[in-house]
């Protein structure tokens, strides 16, 4: 199988790293980033727990251009809709009829970027979860159009991971749900009715959750929390209406784990 990723970012180089575990032929494809280093951090640490050889799957990367030969091409590019459309017209051009294309896209709607492309019904949202590597479920996003979904279910399989199938709506069925959460979260903290640490632990052992609500949110990005509920915000309506604390922390640079200060100190 012949797979390309489009962005090395962090979800990109989980991607990557997750079908290299697989078997897979990867591609990855960067201006701005090498995503070999990422990757094979990733893949040594599985080797580590008892995953395969980390240096027979890095001989299974390549860094550059995207194989006209490709099975399978997965968009992971910063949640900028008019970039995404267009890295995905672009990338259509360069690879045969029968390949099938994805995003990574935890809100914009598959509907709205499949505009961009001549054959959508080969096109759907493969939203995966952070850290890639770890996270079990893959949320599969079809429009009516989309014509090719059981065989990415299969690719998902793979993987061993779960998928569950949405259709297309503003914030799917993860997004929509966490979202809101967490920004009764931050409102929570907001309003005083208790501290970040409190309100999470609430949450894992009143309810089970593996992490609670603001420290996810950490782990996250709260600059992507904000752009995420600004976008359901202006679909769905006020319930999304993003708290001004949250404003607050994002124009203080406070984004959480990857700045080393939001609801936690990391």
């Amino acid at each position: 199988m012949r797979v390309a990723v489009i962005g090395a970012g962090r979800m990109g180089s989980g991607i990557a790293q997750v079908f290299l575990s697989a078997g897979a032929h990867v591609a990855v494809r960067d201006p701005l980033i090498d995503p070999a280093p990422a990757i094979g951090r990733g893949l040594r640490t599985a080797q580590s727990k008892g995953g395969g050889s980390a240096d027979e799957a890095l001989g299974r990367l390549t860094v550059g251009a995207v194989p006209y030969d490709s099975d399978l091409v997965i968009e992971a590019v910063p949640e900028d809709p008019g970039l995404k459309a267009s890295v995905l017209a672009e990338v259509e051009e360069q690879v045969h009829d029968g390949a099938v294309l994805a995003t990574n896209t935890s809100s914009l709607s598959i509907t709205e970027l499949s505009a961009a492309l001549k054959r959508p019904e080969r096109f759907l949202g493969m939203h995966f979860f952070n850290p890639v590597p770890v996270q079990r479920l893959v949320e599969l996003v079809v429009t009516p159009a989309t014509q090719v979904l059981e065989q990415v279910r299969g690719y998902v399989g793979l993987l061993g991971k779960t998928a569950v199938v949405v259709n297309d709506s503003p914030g799917f069925a993860t997004s929509r749900l966490g979202v809101l959460l967490g920004l009764e979260a931050i409102r929570m903290v907001e309003e005083g009715v208790a501290s970040a640490d409190d309100i999470d632990t609430a949450m894992t052992l009143g309810y089970g959750y593996p992490m609670g609500p603001l420290r996810l949110g950490d782990l996250v990005g709260l600059d992507v929390r904000l752009a995420i509920a600004d976008h359901l915000h202006a679909r769905l309506g006020p319930r999304f209406e993003p708290p001004e604390l949250l404003r607050w922390m994002v124009a203080r640079g406070e984004l959480g784990r990857k700045t080393g200060r939001g609801f936690y100190q990391w």
